[in-house]
């Protein structure tokens, strides 16, 4: 039996394979950060994908930590209610798992849309806003400047945390993954590069992974016993010979993040820095994820360009990870998981309606959701 598709838990949630639909912004919300009919298309197409998990994209907890308008959010109770109707929906076609991750995008915020080609938005643009971050440095030259957090606006964006961990859990999302990574609010306070704060969120390593650890904690105790959160950390801001995150700094995160009782590491990298040197090819992401999982108990997600079943399955089997996260590849082949399970030989749960299209030649690939 392969490796891929064995059962994993995520804390108290039990996945039927090893197979996670990484979180992908469609930048196809309403200006009120709240789903629409290509939310619906799109869910439906991944709760029949076959994968193990679906983790919807990033989504705002405060209306200013969107990355462009066009972003879904969970800071007000209408927009819950939206994603509650639009998930019972689709929990009708599959037993897959749905989790949320929740984002607040700091100074990469206020952008249009990627297709337009714009980039970030200035406030007395329209659908620009003023920007927040650790610290008034901008992502790009050219982009306005943010604002640094006060310290009452800093323990705001936790309470929002904690509200919007509230909401998704209403709304019957069966996990939450914190998104710490990408160069978001939240890797802007954890790296030397865009925090210059000489308060208790700044300095030291202890100082500013201080709001990560806070949020999370928030979140842990927003939500009922048991349930479960993960984090995506980028691993390194690709910023070799200077003072920045790396991977000796996500290690000590990941340690720190588990005892606090993360359910994984979803392990990223890069998007702080312009200036980023990151090294393009097959499996470039997954030496972070295996370093993390020496030092943690807790599973491990690799992710970034795995493209093929064999390529996940060796990853697994050297021990590298202990799940692989699908993104652009997914996109391009909404069925990966049907055709991973056709390569390596394996039996996949999918929708009674579609048996009938099993290759000839491959009797045993599909059985009906139970």
């Amino acid at each position: 039996m392969s490796l891929l598709f064995q059962p994993i838990q995520f804390g108290s949630l039990k996945l039927s394979n090893k197979i996670v639909i990484a979180p992908m912004c469609q930048y196809s919300a309403t200006e009120q950060g709240e789903v629409t009919y290509w939310h619906e298309q799109q869910w439906a197409n991944y709760a029949l994908s076959g994968a193990g998990l679906c983790i919807v994209e990033a989504t705002a907890v405060q209306a200013e930590g969107r990355i462009s308008y066009a972003d879904l959010g969970l800071w007000n109770d209408t927009q819950r209610d939206q994603v509650k109707a639009l998930l019972s929906k689709i929990k009708t076609l599959s037993p897959m798992p749905f989790a949320v991750q929740l984002a607040h995008a700091g100074r990469k915020a206020s952008t249009d849309k990627p297709w337009n080609g714009k980039g970030q938005l200035k406030p007395e643009e329209v659908h620009g806003w003023q920007t927040v971050s650790a610290s008034d440095m901008p992502f790009h030259p050219a982009d306005h400047a943010p604002h640094a957090l006060s310290k009452d606006e800093i323990q705001q964006v936790i309470q929002d945390f904690a509200a919007a961990t509230k909401r998704a859990v209403d709304a019957g999302f069966d996990l939450i993954e914190l998104h710490a990574a990408h160069g978001y609010l939240l890797h802007q306070f954890m790296s030397p590069l865009s925090n210059q704060r000489q308060d208790e969120y700044g300095g030291s390593f202890e100082n500013r992974i201080r709001l990560t650890l806070e949020v999370f904690q928030a979140m842990k105790n927003a939500v009922p016993a048991g349930y479960p959160i993960g984090v995506r950390i980028s691993a390194t801001d690709w910023m070799e010979g200077q003072h920045s995150w790396d991977v000796t700094s996500s290690t000590a995160l990941a340690r720190a993040l588990a005892q606090l009782g993360a359910a994984y590491i979803h392990v990223s990298s890069g998007g702080l820095h312009i200036d980023q040197n990151i090294h393009l090819e097959a499996n470039y992401q997954v030496p972070f994820a295996h370093a993390i999982k020496q030092v943690v108990s807790i599973p491990v997600i690799a992710v970034g360009l795995i493209a093929e079943a064999m390529q996940a399955e060796g990853i697994l089997h050297y021990q590298q990870a202990d799940a692989i996260a699908l993104a652009r590849a997914m996109l391009y082949d909404p069925r990966w998981p049907w055709h991973a399970a056709a390569e390596l030989g394996e039996n996949i749960q999918i929708a009674p309606q579609y048996l009938r299209c099993q290759p000839h030649g491959l009797k045993a690939l599909f059985r009906a959701f139970s």
